[in-house]
């Protein structure tokens, strides 16, 4: 019992890691395109900030919701 719930918090801190690196890198990705995009202005202003931000939590949803499929058709 004691070996499950361990391999429990080791998947839920892999899973967290894995969130955080998705958001991160949908951050930092949207921002590099704002401030590198020929043709629009270089200038990240507030409407970039969150428009990165919501990426970043898209990026999260999506990679949190893929782990989530692949560990159920592990466990079939």
């Amino acid at each position: 019992m004691v070996e499950r719930r361990q391999e429990r918090d080791q998947v839920g801190a892999g899973r967290r890691h894995a969130g955080i690196a998705a958001f991160v890198a949908g951050l930092l990705v949207t921002l590099a395109f704002f401030a590198f995009f020929p043709g629009l202005p270089h200038v990240i202003d507030w409407g970039a900030i969150i428009v990165a931000l919501l990426m970043g939590a898209l990026a999260r949803w999506v990679c949190q919701t893929w782990m989530a499929r692949g560990s159920k058709a592990k466990s079939r």
